[in-house]
């Protein structure tokens, strides 16, 4: 079983960043296989749509560091361990502006980059940055269309009717060819799809504490990733399935390790990574409760 780890970069955690080199080379030497950033742009006082079907944001959304700069600093401290985006909210960002911060971790990485891509759920980050919030789905449809012409073609352009990129000279590519791997997060139906017809990786979720029958619900929502896959004459096998482990503030690390091995047991999906933003404040314990994890899951 592959084990990784979410850099601390969200709520108290981040005040210590300065540390994130040092929590990435020791995790590494203790034997994770990833680590893991996300992307929250702001954390709205009074949101229109809250966070996991709540009405409310959680506070630790109020401190970040940004995503690209801490894995950043992750890959110059590593060597060996896959640095995964999980995920950036790809229709926030210019193609253009996300293509050349993508490339920079790749070649820095030498090629361990594993991007994850979602459309997130808040209005607010949306009104930010002047995007509009509706058809977000088309519209990370078109800047996938538009990362692949940059990171495969030289000049590159891509015209579509919500992004477009004017053509232009792009001979750095990234390490990994022809393209680093996308992969997607998402349960709806129309993501499932996508995934199958177009992605190289499905990124689920499992909540710890959460239902038994989880992992039913894993097992379907990939069966539909499968058949859109051959509709689309791919090879299902082909694209890979990493699973994020979401755990709530004060569950026992002993609880953590049974469901990810549950989980594994149900799905038969061997990639996982733990988010510890709501198991510990410091990197200290992060450490720590990381150190531990990997112990109970070798």
């Amino acid at each position: 079983m592959k084990v990784g780890f979410s850099i601390p970069q969200i709520g108290p955690q981040a005040r210590e960043g300065a540390r994130v080199p040092e929590f990435a080379a020791e995790l590494e030497h203790a034997g994770a296989d990833s680590l893991w950033v996300g992307d929250r742009l702001i954390a709205a006082t009074d949101p229109q749509v809250g966070y996991a079907g709540t009405d409310t944001i959680p506070p630790e959304f109020n401190s970040i560091l940004d995503p690209f700069l801490t894995l950043g600093l992750a890959a110059a401290a590593t060597e060996r361990v896959r640095l995964g985006t999980n995920v950036l909210i790809a229709p926030l960002y210019p193609p253009v502006v996300l293509a050349r911060a993508l490339t920079t971790l790749d070649v820095a990485s030498r090629g361990r980059l594993v991007p994850g891509f979602g459309i997130g759920w808040s209005p607010e980050e949306y009104a930010a940055v002047g995007v509009p919030f509706t058809r977000r789905g088309a519209r990370l449809d078109q800047t996938l269309d538009a990362l692949e012409a940059i990171w495969t073609t030289d000049p590159a352009e891509y015209v579509g009717s919500l992004v477009s990129v004017p053509r232009h000279r792009t001979e750095l590519k990234p390490a990994q060819r022809p393209r680093p791997p996308i992969h997607l997060g998402g349960f709806a139906q129309t993501m499932l799809e996508r995934i199958g017809r177009r992605a190289d990786g499905w990124l689920p979720v499992v909540p710890v504490p959460g239902p038994p029958a989880w992992g039913t619900r894993l097992v379907a929502s990939r069966e539909v990733i499968d058949q859109a896959a051959e509709r689309a004459g791919r090879d299902p096998s082909a694209i890979e399935t990493i699973v994020r482990v979401n755990v709530q503030a004060g569950t026992p690390l002993e609880q953590i390790a049974d469901a990810v091995r549950r989980t594994a047991e149900q799905t038969g999906f061997d990639d996982y990574f733990i988010d510890l933003m709501y198991v510990t404040d410091s990197i200290d314990g992060a450490l720590a409760s990381a150190g531990r994890l990997l112990e109970l899951l070798r």
